[in-house]
């Protein structure tokens, strides 16, 4: 599959071309300003999550965009779709932290999943992996769908977690940033993969201080 498969994403890749320019180089591989940028964006964006800062939805709205184009540039086609959710998901979370409540129609606060929610997150993991797997391994001419399709589904869990303020996505994306390292690395996308690394160091991080948020709410 070429990035036609893609609709917007081949005129967003011409007008996007002066980023896909070489920044640096970086362990013989060229770190593009495009990624330079994203990971800049993606920094901010957990430093407000881990306060939980709401100005976090719009820095990751603006990271997914650029990183869609990133990822479709290096034919990883199920991360370049999943950031056009991570936007739609963005907006709605964004929503959530100005707005929701919690099931017993407070306010929504940092809280932990139910023993029946982390079964029903494994259960729709393992579903949906191999069918995501199987629709890349068909639809693009990607030479690692299942890989990228496992981080696709699990992120696609850690985002919904986060938009509920739920503590457990940190677990989640500690699996998820853990994993991804090893998959940008085989990609040449060194400052993402280093960039990924730190994110797993947050991500436990991120997990002390809900509990702590948590703790003192109850």
């Amino acid at each position: 599959m070429d990035t036609g498969a893609l609709p917007a994403l081949p005129a967003l890749l011409d007008v996007a071309r002066p980023l896909l320019a070489a920044a640096f180089t970086l362990w013989g591989s060229p770190v593009t300003w495009l990624e330079l940028v994203a990971v800049v964006l993606s920094l901010a964006m957990v430093a407000a999550n881990m306060r939980v800062n709401p100005v976090g939805w719009p820095l990751a709205i603006a990271s997914s965009l650029l990183y869609a184009l990133l990822f479709a540039d290096s034919r990883l086609y199920g991360e370049a779709l999943l950031q056009f959710f991570f936007v739609a998901v963005a907006f709605w979370g964004w929503w959530q932290w100005l707005r929701g409540r919690g099931d017993d129609g407070s306010k929504l606060r940092v809280h932990r999943l139910s023993a029946r929610g982390l079964a029903l997150l494994a259960a729709g993991i393992a579903i949906a992996w191999p069918l995501a797997g199987a629709l890349l391994d068909r639809a693009t001419d990607s030479d690692v769908p299942y890989l990228d399709a496992l981080a696709t589904v699990a992120s696609v869990a850690g985002q919904i977690l986060l938009g509920r303020k739920l503590i457990e996505n940190w677990l989640v994306w500690l699996a998820v940033n853990v994993f991804s390292v090893g998959l940008f690395a085989f990609k040449a996308l060194w400052l993402t993969a280093a960039l990924y690394a730190l994110f797993a160091v947050l991500s436990v991080a991120g997990w002390r201080a809900w509990a702590r948020v948590a703790a003192q709410a109850a």
